[in-house]
């Protein structure tokens, strides 16, 4: 055996054998640092990374399981790629997100595809620029390969979590359930694999649980840590866009690039000297649990439905904490009936709405089609118009003075208040719990009773950042999340957690039906 391998070393030396690989790149697998490995080692290109999502979005969005998350594709997504190669090979990369393809929600502005936020009248209009994030993006060499579906940003279709363009995204773990609701399309792409990251948007909980629906990491940030200019929105003070990935590198690589201050939305001037001054990158922690201090917020739990094979999931994630090194105080309250309180005190998106709308439209060009809220929302042959929309459009309600708003922006902060006396109670980092109580919901009928739910609004209502990370998989196969509620501007710290938990946990999974494509795998 000693001969043997001596002869076979000599003949690798004299190139009569190849050494054996010692590298793998699997698509259905790879995070940002495994495909800028195969990148820098020659043996990937984007060319071939962009061709590889193409090939799966032909493969598995319209045709086979259909899974209906692409609205449109970059028709430059293959041109920019080879032009980010050769920028490779000539300078080096700009950033890790150098020739990676993201996935954008439909309401982000680009200036070579539609941005229509699923609405059937805006079909086919281009904006003449791109929004702030999505800027940010190109600029750091990123590829914005495709606009995703999501629940119709100006309409109510009668079916659950969809839109009047593109109908209902399914799940890619259960065709027959959403991928959650309004960031559904990024949420269902991402989890068979049409693209390395994607944006997510949210007012209410449309970054969250689109990603415990797709068993990814999504961080909805500190309300003003990232621009929205450029972005459908509703909610002038709450609104908020973040990062969504298979992985805590790949969201923290993205939301280095995203977040931060932007003079065309002002809202943004509350993170100015609040952001860490080293990269969200750094705070990646493998140990990162050992030594935090986590409370179980107790009312967490009375959100509807409940389904006893999610909260067995929660309870052995909670015990995760425990088992690596975590003070986990179990449970914490704030007292009050949370369902309750966030269902009788209105999200004061519910008044702006009208007001961003219109805003955003102040945006567009002057070859855009529709200039007021009135014009986009009315008079459109076969799209209903939400009923509350009708009353805001009628009401045109004086943010300074209607004394409804006031009470809903007290209400607000005296709840955001009250969750930071929690935590400084008990001195917390974080506060944990399921971010629902179930699995992803079937499709259908949103009148339907089995689509029926309260869901816990307790982190956009407060502006307070959330982190979703993979739970597991029912015994169903459905995938579920755990939050993870930080102070204010704390999303170093949610970092530290997810990524700690990310590290002694493997809860990522393929869809069966999005499987790998041949060629998805080469060795280096």
């Amino acid at each position: 055996m000693k001969i043997a391998g001596i002869l076979i070393l000599a003949l690798t030396i004299m190139g009569t054998v190849s050494p054996v690989s010692s590298e793998e790149f699997t698509l259905t697998r790879a995070s940002i640092r495994d495909i800028n490995k195969a990148l820098d080692s020659g043996a990937l290109t984007s060319e071939k990374l962009v061709g590889m999502y193409l090939k799966r979005i032909e493969a598995y969005d319209s045709r086979g399981p259909g899974i209906k998350a692409v609205l449109s594709i970059n028709p430059n997504a293959l041109e920019q790629a080879r032009a980010l190669d050769v920028e490779r090979r000539t300078s080096g990369p700009r950033s890790p997100l150098h020739g990676i393809p993201v996935l954008a929600k439909d309401v982000f502005d680009t200036e070579e595809m539609p941005t229509t936020g699923g609405y059937l009248p805006l079909k086919g209009i281009v904006p003449d620029r791109d929004c702030t994030i999505v800027a940010r993006l190109r600029k750091a060499g990123a590829i914005i390969l495709a606009k995703v579906n999501q629940s119709d940003w100006y309409s109510r279709p009668d079916a659950i979590a969809s839109s009047t363009l593109g109908g209902n995204t399914r799940n890619p773990y259960a065709l027959d359930r959403t991928p959650g609701w309004s960031s559904s399309g990024t949420s269902g792409g991402l989890a068979a694999r049409f693209g390395t990251v994607g944006l997510g948007s949210e007012t209410g909980f449309s970054i969250r649980t689109p990603t415990s629906d797709g068993n990814l990491f999504g961080l909805s940030t500190t309300s003003g840590l990232i621009s929205r200019a450029g972005q459908m929105w509703s909610f002038i003070t709450g609104e908020r866009g973040g990062p969504m990935a298979h992985s805590m590198y790949d969201l923290c690589v993205t939301l280095d690039v995203i977040a931060g201050f932007d003079p065309e939305d002002l809202w943004t001037a509350n993170s100015l000297g609040k952001m860490p001054m080293d990269s969200y990158v750094s705070f990646l922690d493998t140990n990162g649990l050992n030594g935090i201090r986590v409370g179980v917020l107790k009312e967490a739990w009375d959100f509807s439905p409940v389904k006893e094979d999610v909260v067995e999931l929660a309870k052995r994630s909670i015990q995760v904490f425990r088992d690596n090194g975590a003070l986990v105080f179990d449970p914490v309250a704030l007292g009050i009936n949370l369902p309750d309180y966030l269902q009788n005190n209105p999200s004061p998106s519910r008044f702006e709405r009208i007001h961003a709308i219109n805003q955003y439209l102040t945006h567009q060009g002057n070859n855009y089609p529709f200039k007021t809220a009135r014009e986009l929302l009315l008079g459109h042959d076969g799209i209903p118009v939400r009923d509350t929309d009708i009353r805001l459009l009628e009401l045109d309600i004086d943010l300074d003075r209607d004394p409804r708003y006031r009470a809903a922006l007290t209400g607000r902060e005296h709840l955001r208040q009250a969750v930071i006396d929690l935590m400084d109670k008990y001195a917390l980092d974080a506060l944990i719990y399921p971010h629902k109580l179930h699995g992803p919901l079937k499709l259908g009928n949103r009148n339907d009773p089995e689509r029926q739910y309260r869901a816990n609004q307790l982190s956009p209502v407060t502006g307070l950042p959330a982190m979703i990370v993979p739970m597991g998989f029912t015994p169903d196969g459905l995938p579920v999340g755990l939050e993870i509620l930080g102070r204010p501007w704390s999303e170093p710290t949610l970092i530290r957690i997810a990524s700690g938990y990310e590290a002694v946990t493997d809860n990522h999974r393929v869809p069966e039906s999005t499987p790998a494509l041949p060629g998805e795998t080469i060795s280096f």
